[in-house]
């Protein structure tokens, strides 16, 4: 990974990003916004070909909850650390859920680990509450140099790649705080598959893992925090997606801003 600092963080009233955090607003610009629901689109509609019709799913800190147009599944239902009315599980605890054990076939985690205190803690609660051979399926931010650059650039969440992302009792972002974020947390845990093995072999096998998102995201006006855009038609924004996928392919250290991940449950 190119690396401009080791790290840099941001308070939230240094945010260039409006409305940060503001889920009701969110919910109503996917409809008056193609660049976003695009962006959604590609984002979530991959996650398809890993869930069954007839599968128990459940997404955790789903916020504005997206997912819910795009999942094919009629058993798939969000929960966040929130009471909002558009919630299926209100105050859901990501670290410790309260679910029944084994009790999802998948669970989806969309830009929310690294925002996450303690990835341990939520990693052995996954495991807990999935079936066996059941699917983590995540999206989240892959800290690329064009990531990093616009973080700085926007003074939003930042990113801290000297943090112990594998210690189960010290927290890596304010436990208190669900808008803090550190854009590091994914790469430090997938990218360093010997430490992954170490750590969680035990407990799940990556299935699939894929770098994703570039312009697609830069022109989306945000997605629970907003920014300026270009509005686009439905075949500009397919060009976009096409230049993504080159981008991402051949040069994801510079141009990728995102992950496509599948974990998978192992088997005792």
């Amino acid at each position: 990974m190119y690396k401009i600092k080791d790290k840099i963080l941001f308070k939230h009233s240094e945010n260039r990003m409006k409305q940060e955090g503001d889920v009701k607003s969110s919910l109503k610009h996917i409809d008056e916004n193609k660049n976003l629901f695009a962006l959604l689109y590609e984002r979530f509609n991959w996650m398809n070909n890993f869930i069954k019709d007839d599968e128990t799913g459940i997404e955790v800190g789903a916020a504005a909850g997206f997912s819910k147009k795009f999942i094919n599944c009629k058993n798939f239902k969000i929960s966040d650390f929130s009471n909002h009315e558009h919630l299926d599980y209100k105050n859901v605890d990501a670290h410790k859920t309260n679910f029944d054990e084994k009790q999802f076939d998948f669970i989806i985690s969309s830009n929310m680990i690294h925002h996450l205190a303690f990835p341990m803690k939520f990693f052995n609660e996954m495991h807990r509450i999935l079936k066996e051979n059941g699917k983590l399926i995540i999206f989240d931010a892959h800290c690329s140099l064009l990531l990093q650059l616009i973080l700085i650039l926007m003074k939003h969440e930042g990113f801290d790649f000297t943090k112990d992302v594998w210690d189960p009792n010290k927290p890596i972002t304010e436990d208190d705080d669900l808008w803090q974020g550190n854009s590091a947390i994914p790469y430090l845990i997938f990218n360093n598959k010997k430490m992954f093995e170490e750590k969680l072999g035990n407990k799940f096998e990556i299935k699939y893992l894929k770098t994703c998102e570039c312009l697609l995201f830069l022109n989306s006006g945000g997605v629970t925090s907003k920014t300026f855009y270009l509005p686009l038609n439905y075949f500009f924004l397919k060009i976009l997606k096409y230049i993504d996928k080159f981008l991402t392919k051949y040069f994801p250290k510079v141009f990728a801003l995102g992950y496509k991940i599948i974990l998978e449950k192992k088997t005792k």
